[in-house]
């Protein structure tokens, strides 16, 4: 992965500590980011902790968990809407898209816990009155001093008596998980990648390179708190675990995905995750695309760059 240089010089700028409440996580553990600071009008820095050890993103390979990348990024979004786009509290934050690619080389566990800097730029960022209404945000991560990975992502602001409108009965998060389906039996853990039985969010179904979604709203890191559809990070470890599933028995390390969110994932109806292989990019890696459809529509796409270790 070329370098980028640095667009902004941010030295003496003060830090500005990172509340547990600006990350929506309810588990003061599970909050990665530690603070910021704005060098910029439409630039930032966020510093993340990421620890030795961690009970879902695990040390696989050697390598630390490329999805702990995509949820520190995930982070930074309710943060700088509630700390730098006057995005009040009750408000919902809508994922729409979501980019990223990294170095697999830079997540080699030295066997303790790793420094991370996002360097971020905001751009079209669109108000309604005086909070943000829409964001989009490119990212790159370092890691010592050298990059680790970049992303990008567009996100929208809805207030809470639209968001509401939106979801109809939906909005009572009561309601929804009291609708929810059980969690089907999952798939072998060590077929997806993953160690814990408890941690595999697919569930074998008819048909070859199809799975059924594993909502799991038990699930003390990916159900975080309660939350009336699947959530975003869910859909990525879905996709994370049929694309290498695709792979087994190779072992892989996710390095890239390209994700678009179309419609919410329900809770009470069952979703499907389909894949099949892509051309592999330019250094010949595979590539898998996995779609997630409920009630028959199409409600999430992702392109998975699988590298083998």
């Amino acid at each position: 992965m070329p370098s980028l240089q640095l667009a902004y010089d941010e030295a003496d700028l003060p830090r500005i500590p990172v509340p547990q409440a600006y990350t929506h996580k309810a588990n003061p553990a599970e909050v990665l980011l530690t603070d910021w600071c704005r060098p910029a009008p439409d630039a930032f820095t966020v510093r993340a902790h990421w620890p030795r050890t961690h009970e879902f993103y695990q040390v696989r390979h050697g390598l630390h968990d490329p999805l702990l990348l995509s949820e520190t990024v995930r982070q930074t979004l309710p943060l700088l809407s509630h700390a730098a786009f006057n995005v009040p509290f009750g408000h919902h934050l809508l994922w729409h898209s979501f980019h990223w690619d990294l170095d697999p080389g830079a997540l080699r566990s030295e066997g303790r816990a790793v420094d991370v800097e996002l360097r971020i730029t905001c751009t079209d960022v669109r108000y309604r009155k005086e909070r943000a209404a829409t964001v989009a945000l490119s990212a790159q991560a370092w890691r010592k001093g050298s990059q680790l990975g970049s992303a990008r992502t567009n996100f929208t602001v809805q207030d809470g008596a639209t968001y509401a409108r939106l979801r109809g009965a939906y909005a009572d998060i009561g309601v929804a998980n009291a609708r929810a389906v059980p969690a089907p039996p999952p798939a072998p853990a060590h077929v997806v990648g993953r160690e814990r039985v408890e941690d595999v969010v697919i569930s074998p179904a008819d048909g070859d390179n199809r799975w059924r979604l594993r909502a799991d709203t038990s699930h003390p890191i990916l159900f975080d708190h309660l939350v009336d559809h699947a959530p975003g990070m869910l859909l990525l470890e879905a996709a994370r675990q049929a694309a290498q599933a695709g792979s087994y028995p190779r072992a892989t390390v996710v390095i890239g995905m390209e994700t678009e969110f179309m419609r919410y994932a329900e809770l009470d109806a069952p979703c499907w995750i389909d894949t099949r292989p892509l051309d592999g990019d330019a250094a010949d890696r595979r590539r898998v695309l996995a779609t997630a459809r409920q009630h028959d529509a199409e409600i999430f796409t992702c392109v998975v760059t699988l590298a083998e270790v």
